[in-house]
């Protein structure tokens, strides 16, 4: 298939550090070109893929300097994707609204992800006008707000199998791992580590807005606890495998709705549990007991600090390539675009088979260490050119 993936400009695809949904634009990507589609990649200029690049600006905006305003490079983008859409079988949004008028003007399938928390008073009239766009959601719990709008699925979002090693034997540290923002609650982790005797490394990037934020609230709390905690700062890379690898468990004590929370399973790749408050879509992503604890209150979370030797490091990582891998998140968006494009029954069933192995991308250096056991859908209908 002729697939288009049009992605936010704020950061790189992939972003060089942190950035949660052009990472995820990025695996998907990846994934549909190593299945053998015809990917066209709308982004940045500095972003890399294996797809056909379009650039709908030189530079991440948040990481360009001269950047002031971000509508007008978006504005851009639209026009860079619509100004002939029959170069593509379906086009696949991930930047919230501002395609939806152009699409009435437009014959072309699409799709749209929606990556944030969904606020009803502000949402409810554009969706109610713009009822037909087809829909994502990347939590089941990410709906509630708009049950009744054209959801086509709930697509999980993925990581390649290869991308975060395995750790069997952590250390003694617990990890935060995220922005600095009221609802991502840092003051709660704090306040777990010292309570449960533990060291608590904290990886976080600070945006302009939450600054003042930081310098107010978080920044004293961290000089006061200086003697348990550490602030690193944004990470990447090797840093990141390490820091999350390494640790006896990832806090992750929201206070909002979250719509996926994507470290949680860069967490469980590593091995790593999760000790996550009972909020948004975490009950969907945490299985208590197994992959960590579903926690509502400091003191939940410091008893589960003590049980935390009780999990299996490796049943952690069984469920994330079982749930959370980048090839099941490229077939099961395969399956929604091939609905679109051709409408009406079902016409592939989920096509599990022991014979169908799908390897990812970045698997092909892992001999015996299949993604999943799918029949691709690649040719499982007739191929649009």
């Amino acid at each position: 298939m002729r697939i288009a993936q049009v992605a936010p400009l704020y950061e790189s695809v992939p972003p060089k550090l942190y950035g949660g949904t052009e990472r995820v634009v990025s695996y998907l990507t990846e994934e549909l070109v190593w299945l053998g589609h015809e990917v066209t990649l709308f982004a940045s200029g500095d972003s890399e893929t294996r797809a056909k690049l379009v650039a709908a600006c030189p530079h991440a905006l948040w990481r360009d300097g001269n950047c002031r305003e971000t509508l007008p490079h978006h504005v851009r983008l639209m026009e860079l994707v619509f100004q002939d859409t029959s170069r593509f079988d379906v086009i696949h949004f991930h930047c919230d609204y501002l395609h939806f008028p152009l699409l009435r003007r437009h014959s072309c399938p699409s799709v749209t992800t929606l990556h944030g928390q969904l606020h009803a008073p502000d949402l409810q009239p554009l969706f109610e006008e713009y009822a037909e766009v087809p829909l994502v959601s990347i939590s089941n719990d990410q709906r509630r707000p708009l049950p009744w709008a054209n959801w086509q699925a709930t697509v999980y979002h993925g990581l390649p199998r290869g991308l975060h090693p395995f750790r069997e034997r952590p250390g003694e540290y617990l990890v935060f791992l995220g922005r600095i923002s009221p609802e991502k609650r840092l003051d709660r982790a704090i306040a777990i580590a010292r309570q449960a005797g533990k060291r608590l490394k904290v990886a976080a990037k600070i945006y302009p807005e939450e600054r003042d934020y930081f310098k107010q609230t978080i920044e004293p709390l961290l000089h006061k606890s200086r003697s348990w905690v550490e602030f690193i700062g944004e990470v990447g890379g090797q840093e990141k495998d390490d820091l999350l690898g390494n640790a006896l468990a990832l806090l992750f004590p929201i206070d909002w709705s979250e719509p996926f929370g994507l470290v949680m399973i860069e967490a469980l790749s590593c091995g790593t549990p999760v000790i996550a408050w009972r909020n948004g879509s975490v009950p969907e992503v945490i299985e208590d007991g197994k992959t960590g604890f579903v926690v509502d209150s400091v003191e939940e979370a410091v008893r589960a600090v003590g049980r935390i030797a009780s999990l299996s490091r490796h049943a952690c990582r069984r469920v994330f390539e079982e749930r959370f891998d980048a090839a099941r998140i490229a077939q099961d968006y395969v399956e929604v675009y091939r609905r679109l494009v051709y409408p009406g029954p079902k016409l592939v069933d989920q096509c599990l088979m022991p014979s169908g192995r799908c390897r990812s991308r970045q698997d092909a250096t892992l001999p015996g260490k299949p993604s999943r056991s799918y029949v691709p859908l690649l040719g499982a209908l007739p191929d649009v050119k």
